[in-house]
């Protein structure tokens, strides 16, 4: 573990050059040179050398299986910046799209994306109606152009009342998910509109309705003179719950990150936290990059013997 430290703390202050950035630059870049070419590929070059060096290194610690987000910070982003509203949006997508390609070479299987909370609903209508028509673009344009989507093998859900969104976002989203369902390369998961208090009503309200239909089918069974087993059990199990949340089938956060500073999960995956290592760097979402990324791994693989210990702890309790 020291020698990784000392490694990414090398890196950070050596070679940030030469790490790719999710941060892109708004503005269009000037025609290069047939000499900046060649040196651009050579950093690119080196750059791949060196992540392909770290990532062998945290290899041998324990890998996270599944990172969510907070993506947080793109409103301060576009205003630090003076652009206008909306673009820190659009530079957040470029980081999520690249951080999505990072945890792939990482061999992380799943990624969460906090991107729209319901109660978002209550900002300004002209900035909920701009951040559908970004929603709307961005999905068409992940369905048009799937080089990401097929360089992972990548399988998209989106989580949360779909019926709150504006129906041309809504159908896209449909799309993007029948078209992806059969991939099983990285899993990523868009929660949108989402929030966790949402998300248990939800399964309780799913699994009242799995009871009352058992309840009626041995109903109809005994009327009809058919032996009938005992009945369904009254108890609620969290297993029971489990099985009705948007993320049944998926493993638990090992890691959850909120960019920007902020320390508050904002009813984001409350039920499936408990023993997720909880991390708040101080980069807004669109500044977010590589090696923050490694960095997060790093503090998630000193901590893994602590929380394994209590994750264990809790299995025999219960």
């Amino acid at each position: 573990m020291a020698f990784i430290s000392a490694l990414l703390l090398t890196l950070r202050k050596g070679t940030d050059s030469f790490v790719c950035h999710a941060v892109h630059d708004l503005k269009m870049e000037k025609e290069k040179q047939p000499d900046e070419i060649v040196t651009t590929g050579v950093l690119e070059s080196l750059q791949n050398f060196i992540r392909k060096c770290i990532v062998a290194v945290l290899s041998y610690g324990p890998m996270p299986r599944h990172i969510a987000f907070i993506m947080d910070g793109n409103r301060r982003y576009a205003k630090s910046r003076s652009i206008k509203e909306g673009a820190g949006h659009r530079v957040g997508f470029s980081a999520l799209m690249a951080s999505l390609l990072y945890c792939y070479e990482m061999g992380v299987k799943y990624i969460t994306v906090y991107a729209f909370s319901i109660d978002n609903f209550k900002r300004d209508p002209t900035e909920v109606q701009t951040l559908m028509e970004l929603m709307e673009e961005k999905i068409n344009e992940l369905l048009e152009n799937r080089n990401v989507i097929n360089k992972v093998n990548c399988k998209i859900n989106f989580w949360g009342n779909l019926d709150m969104l504006s129906e041309p976002v809504r159908l896209a989203a449909q799309k993007l998910m029948a078209s992806t369902s059969r991939n099983a390369g990285l899993v990523l998961s868009v929660c949108m509109p989402y929030n966790s208090t949402s998300e248990i009503a939800n399964a309780v309200n799913e699994l009242c309705a799995e009871r009352r239909d058992m309840m009626q089918r041995e109903h109809a069974g005994s009327s009809n003179g058919r032996a009938v087993g005992s009945g369904a059990h009254s108890d609620i199990s969290v297993a029971d719950l489990d099985r009705h949340m948007y993320t049944a089938g998926c493993p638990d956060p090992d890691i959850v990150i909120r960019t920007s500073g902020e320390t508050r999960l904002s009813n984001f995956l409350l039920w499936q936290t408990t023993f997720s290592h909880l991390q708040n760097p101080e980069p807004l979402w669109p500044e977010f990059s590589w090696r923050h990324l490694v960095w997060a791994i790093l503090q998630y693989q000193r901590v893994y013997p602590y929380i394994e210990q209590n994750r264990i702890q809790a299995k025999k309790q219960l």
